[in-house]
């Protein structure tokens, strides 16, 4: 009986221990590239927090928020502020930033038969841009940047075609949903593409932009979370992308294309 009873607690005192030493699972929505790519690359670090991620890629910026919202993921990592809230305002979800990781620099890109520069792009030349609005008003304005279009100050960071005060080259904006825009570079003279879509395409598909966002425009990308939801794992997360060691990792991996926020 002595010795049943010793097997028994011994059996408790394991079962115990499992329980205790056993890791979270956290489900997160992400973008491919860099999204993706970051979130695998913290998987160690956050393994020594009894921390384990289930990345699901998504090619879209649309159903990593609709899924969040349903509570089918834990978190989301493909945007940046003005998208969410407007995303929000739009669907009626409700979600919240956790934190910001690293912003990636819009840029122009030129179709790579015709290796136009800023100074040789021709009149009336086709420009697709994204059209989402938080990111065809960055657009709009990188356009602006450059002399090629002139924008009502008013919009800001709400521009759409209609605010284009005056068009010099008679430039036609043709708008396509983001993850499209680097396919259609081919097809028109210039793009402007989101950083992350750019790296994903590759540069034999979209080359070098000729020009980026000025590094006083940041769009961090973040963290996003069902309001509300302060699990202290979500906040172990943002902890591990924002350390050292992810900052350094990021600036090792993509250069200038994916700048750290920290």
């Amino acid at each position: 009986m002595k010795k049943l009873l010793t097997i028994a607690l011994a059996l408790v005192l394991v079962c115990a221990l499992a329980t205790a030493s056993a890791a979270t699972t956290l489900v997160i929505g992400a973008s491919s590239t860099p999204h993706a790519e970051i979130l695998e690359a913290a998987k160690d670090l956050l393994a020594a927090k009894d921390l384990e991620l289930e990345v699901i890629v998504f090619d879209d910026y649309v159903q990593p928020n609709l899924q969040l919202d349903a509570g089918d993921l834990d978190a989301n990592y493909f945007q940046h502020i003005p998208y969410l809230e407007d995303f929000c305002a739009q669907n009626g979800t409700k979600l919240v930033s956790a934190g910001a990781v690293h912003y990636e620099p819009m840029g122009i890109y030129t179709n790579l038969d015709k290796a136009y520069t800023i100074d040789t792009i021709p009149e009336k030349a086709v420009i697709a841009v994204p059209n989402d609005p938080t990111n065809e008003a960055r657009a709009l304005n990188l356009l602006a940047a450059q002399g090629l279009i002139t924008l009502d100050v008013a919009a800001g960071q709400t521009a759409t075609v209609l605010d284009i005060v005056d068009n010099p080259k008679n430039v036609e904006i043709q708008e396509f949903e983001a993850a499209a825009v680097p396919r259609m570079l081919a097809d028109v003279d210039l793009a402007v593409i989101n950083s992350n879509y750019a790296l994903q395409a590759g540069v034999e598909v979209v080359g070098t932009a000729i020009a980026v966002e000025s590094s006083d425009i940041s769009f961090p990308n973040i963290i996003a979370i069902r309001e509300g939801d302060d699990r202290a794992e979500l906040k172990t997360l943002v902890e591990v992308l924002q350390s050292e060691e992810m900052v350094q990792w990021i600036k090792d991996t993509y250069g200038t294309a994916v700048v750290p926020t920290k």
